[in-house]
């Protein structure tokens, strides 16, 4: 079974952090300051790669936001990826007022 967590604590950096039967199996690196929530890295345990992890971050996280009336920064270029590639389905949580 996989689960994602959200781990937001003053003494790391916030994260989402996702779990299978063998632990940690990788994160997403946020903050929130104000509305916007900036994600900066997106990293999966090379053993895991190619399970969907990275997307089961990334629906979790879009979840959190929606839920919390936040806007996204994508920073991390995964997320800045999936961003671009889906506009349509991200548009109503993509802060672009950073972009150029």
């Amino acid at each position: 079974m996989v689960e994602v967590k959200v781990n937001i604590n003053k003494r790391e950096p916030n994260s989402f952090d996702i779990y299978d039967e063998d632990g940690k199996a990788g994160g997403m690196i946020f903050d929130i300051i104000m509305n916007d929530l900036t994600v900066y890295h997106t990293e999966i345990d090379p053993i895991k790669e190619g399970k969907g992890y990275a997307r089961q971050l990334l629906d979790a996280m879009v979840d959190y936001v929606r839920k919390h009336h936040l806007k996204v920064i994508p920073l991390c270029p995964y997320l800045h990826n999936q961003f671009s590639r889906n506009e349509v389905m991200y548009n109503d949580i993509w802060n672009k007022i950073n972009e150029g």
